[in-house]
């Protein structure tokens, strides 16, 4: 079974449609067909981003909806301690917490929309960048 780390522009993505590629990626999640990985800081993180004003209003859901999401999707999470920190390595913190999950997780490939933000440190750890429709592929074969 693949192992990933969702890059929080996935899960945003997925709240504002269920037509999409990263909708069809939390499904398979859902059907135990994928293993994600996260840390405590990471799903902070998830929490902090799907509860702004802006996204909100964007998907059309509540605090309270996202809220039973995150409480579901934790479930599906596999936690990952981190025993080393490589940082510095990308720009925004943020995408740092989401590096720090795949490498520690020993994930197969990190799922994001954002594949410039980690296009440089990414290959330093061998740790593939896939887009929500590639990892689709991969799970298939």
């Amino acid at each position: 079974m693949l192992r990933i780390v969702l890059d929080t522009s996935v899960l945003t993505s997925a709240m504002r449609s269920s037509l999409g590629a990263s909708y069809a990626v939390l499904q398979k999640i859902q059907h135990g067909q994928i293993d994600v990985l996260a840390t405590p800081a990471l799903f902070l993180e998830y929490e902090a981003v799907l509860t702004r004003d802006e996204q909100l209003a964007v998907s059309g859901l509540t605090i309270n909806d996202i809220s039973r999401f995150l409480d579901a999707f934790a479930g599906f999470c596999s936690p990952v301690e981190i025993h080393f920190s490589w940082r510095p390595q990308l720009n925004d913190s943020s995408d740092e917490m989401v590096l720090e999950a795949a490498v520690n997780g020993h994930a197969d490939a990190l799922i994001t929309f954002n594949t410039a933000h980690f296009a440089v440190a990414a290959p330093r750890f061998n740790l593939p960048l896939w887009l929500p429709k590639q990892l689709l592929m991969e799970a298939r074969q």
